[in-house]
């Protein structure tokens, strides 16, 4: 699937929300549309002849009957040649497939009767406003209508024709019309409807006050559409923002939650800090995408096509013409979307490699001014700021140049659009404040295109980043068997049978064919060479990795048929690189009993000799260790570590070099620790202290990935040169 299309997983839970965005934003398209629409009424009142309630009886006819008649200018009352134009209605144009055409009436046709309006020997003439709304204010199924025609000796003759109207049920199915006909004439007639019963609350006297009246009712009308539409609007960004935060703290939380349960080997060959750039930049990117969608993506879009749709109600053929571009514009957005996605990906990586070098170089600062190398540093920091500028330069380029471009398209496809146009408005095929709110209708949502060209750009940077994020919600988990049984307690041995052990990656073992019997409650010390495979050794035994070949077995069972938590909550842990977290003394030392009371916490503080110097601090037990355990000394969080493993009171103990990175007082405290600890217990010291050493039950010596010498001190300094060799030279006198 889509790595994109995955995030929609953390989305659609949010349906009702999604629905209510959704539908907000078709009530903001709609409603701006009908704004731009009442430009026409407004001009109608303001500056036409024909007045607002002219206007829509006129535009009704031609919605229910296809007829489109002529408006006279003041000029043509008083013109000869149109000598009687008040009292009839002229034809300019019959709709093909219309009741009209069906009904015979034809262009030039002069209607001067119709329905309950017919002339007669008592009625010679009827003014063509009253036969204007006469013919779209009636309800009735047929109309006589009324006309006189010129023949063909261009004579002007009276006929009476039958015309249909859209009550007709019959006469209606009869007309051939596609279902999308059908569905717009339907749509245009519900429209009229709305705007005959809109208008019935105004005057049809064309006075001063009557305009002013008719004025004030458009300005309330779209008052009243202007907050209806804001509130909309906002509750679509509210929603849309609160959609993006929950799916996004879910996503986060989810590859949290997979990060804790991915193999340690993972982290042996990829930056921690790429996980962390991972769940917090490139998630934010992924939330921004979807942000977009859920608002610009979704209103500016239904805008552009409710507009379009009003445009297509004015006059379809300019409509068309000015979609002409519409191919262009896709084919643009496209190759821009490509070249955003490249370039983010690079980006992601660059901004992932920033991360990691301002962290490794702000925890070995000491280490950085203490050998001078603060100008290499800032060199190192220089090449990967280079890589990012340049990618940002990259997305800068490609989002500068999107929407210029589009502005160029439509403004080729606008000018073919005003040219036909004014040709059209000048013959009479349009009227003037039509033609104006069509163009008002086409600029708006050619301005709605424009706001949504980033938005391939940002969609595009999204997959950039939900590819990296779900690469990593994709790596495998730690392996636990099908039927994995609880391991019990040890009781009575930890068997290492023939294992060879690889390191991911690598192609030499590590380990090559060990074995080894520890007898439950007896100490382990492992001393070698570095590089012999010590710390190896003791990493199978929680199982953060798996040999090769071979087993680890506890009282007989394979550690690889038991569940990861039971075999691990026999399990503590010290080593070399003191783990604390950014919390309090007491909740590190209670970090593997979080139930723990405050007596237990500080009964195991004792016996790691942490009290000391804990009581005496202001905040005691509740004094926050600092980000990477600033604040406390060595020593001082090694016994906090202890501390915590005391806690946990496990059966079998781990420590690696737990006293490598100590001064004298504290080594000697931690030791005293470390026996109190060990009692009864199976423990295994990886150490290179000799204190820790001696007193092991069982010294085990490794050399190349091979036990070559186990027993006691006594024994080994005499029988094992390497031994003898390591206790002169490595194991440090206690």
């Amino acid at each position: 699937m889509n790595p994109f299309r995955r995030l929609f997983q953390y989305v659609w839970p949010q349906w009702p929300r999604v629905i209510f965005v959704v539908a907000s934003a078709l009530v903001v398209a709609a409603l701006l549309s009908l704004s731009f629409i009442t430009v026409i009424p407004l001009l109608k009142v303001m500056m036409g002849k024909e007045g607002l309630h002219g206007w829509v009886d006129r535009k009704t006819c031609q919605y229910r009957y296809g007829l489109d008649f002529y408006v006279p200018e003041s000029v043509d009352f008083t013109s000869q040649e149109n000598q009687g134009i008040a009292y009839y209605l002229l034809v300019l144009d019959v709709e093909k497939g219309s009741l009209a055409e069906a009904a015979g009436l034809r262009p030039a046709d002069r209607i001067i009767g119709v329905a309950d309006l017919l002339t007669s020997d008592q009625v010679a003439q009827i003014p063509f406003t009253d036969l204007l709304r006469e013919l779209a204010a009636t309800d009735q199924n047929d109309l006589e209508v009324q006309l006189k025609r010129l023949n063909s000796d261009n004579v002007l003759e009276r006929q009476t024709l039958k015309l249909s109207t859209p009550n007709n049920r019959s006469a209606a199915a009869n007309l051939k019309k596609g279902y999308l006909e059908r569905s717009k004439w339907g749509m245009t007639i519900r429209l009229a409807e709305h705007a005959q019963w809109a208008v019935g609350f105004l005057p049809r006297e064309q006075t001063s006050e009557s305009k002013i009246r008719a004025v004030i009712f458009i300005m309330l009308a779209m008052a009243l559409l202007t907050i209806v539409r804001c509130a909309a609007k906002f509750y679509q960004g509210y929603l849309a923002e609160k959609i993006v935060q929950v799916g996004v703290n879910r996503l986060r939380e989810d590859v949290f939650a997979h990060l804790m349960d991915m193999p340690v080997s993972y982290f042996a060959k990829e930056r921690p800090t790429d996980s962390v750039s991972r769940i917090t930049r490139d998630t934010s990117v992924m939330g921004q995408a979807i942000k977009i969608m859920l608002g610009k993506a979704l209103r500016e879009p239904l805008n552009a096509l409710f507009m379009l749709a009003f445009a297509t109600l004015l006059n379809w053929q300019l409509t068309l013409i000015f979609l002409g571009s519409a191919p262009f514009v896709l084919v643009t957005m496209n190759a821009f979307g490509k070249r955003m996605k490249r370039a983010t990906k690079k980006l992601l990586m660059a901004s992932s490699q920033m991360l990691s070098k301002l962290q490794e170089t702000m925890a070995g600062l000491k280490v950085v001014k203490v050998y001078n190398q603060q100008q290499y540093e800032v060199e190192s920091f220089k090449l990967i700021n280079a890589r990012l500028l340049k990618q940002l330069l990259k997305i800068s380029k490609v989002d500068s140049a999107t929407s210029p471009v589009l502005e160029v398209l439509g403004m080729f496809a606008g000018a073919a659009a005003i040219i036909i146009g004014m040709a059209w408005v000048t013959r009479g095929r349009i009227d003037s404040p039509e033609f104006l709110a069509l163009l008002l209708l086409l600029g708006a949502s050619a301005e709605a295109v424009r706001k949504t060209s980033d938005i391939w750009n940002k969609i595009q940077e999204a997959k950039a980043a939900a590819e990296r994020v779900f690469a990593v919600a994709d790596e495998p988990i730690e392996f636990q068997k099908p039927g994995a049984i609880e391991l019990p307690p040890l009781k009575s041995k930890i068997e290492f049978k023939d294992i060879v052990f690889t390191y991911p990656g690598g192609s030499v073992p590590v380990l090559k064919g060990v074995n080894l019997i520890v007898q439950a409650g007896h100490n382990i010390a492992i001393v070698g060479p570095n590089g012999s495979g010590k710390t190896t050794l003791a990493n199978l035994l929680p199982r953060f990795y798996d040999p090769d070949s071979g087993q680890v077995l506890i009282d007989g069972t394979d550690i690889r048929d038991a569940t990861l938590p039971s075999l691990r909550s026999q399990m503590g842990m010290v080593t070399q690189n003191m783990v604390t977290f950014h919390d309090t003394i007491a909740a590190n030392i209670g970090y593997g009993k979080p139930d723990a009371a405050r007596e237990e916490i500080i009964a195991a503080a004792k016996r790691a000799f942490a009290h000391e110097f804990i009581d005496p601090l202001p905040n005691g037990y509740d004094t926050f260790i600092g980000e990477l355990s600033t604040g406390l000394s060595g020593g001082q969080l090694q016994r906090i570590v202890i501390a915590r493993a005391i806690l946990k009171n496990p059966v079998i103990l781990i420590f690696d070099e737990a006293t490598s990175q100590v001064d004298a007082d504290s080594e000697a405290k931690i030791h005293k620790a470390i026996q109190e600890v060990m009692h009864d217990r199976t423990s295994f010291i990886i150490a290179h202290r000799f204190s820790t050493v001696i007193s092991a039950d069982v010294i085990v010596v490794m050399d190349q990935g091979r036990i070559v010498a186990q027993g006691q001190h006594d024994e080994l300094i005499k029988t094992c040169s390497l031994y003898h060799s390591l206790y002169e030279t490595q194991l440090v006198k206690g």
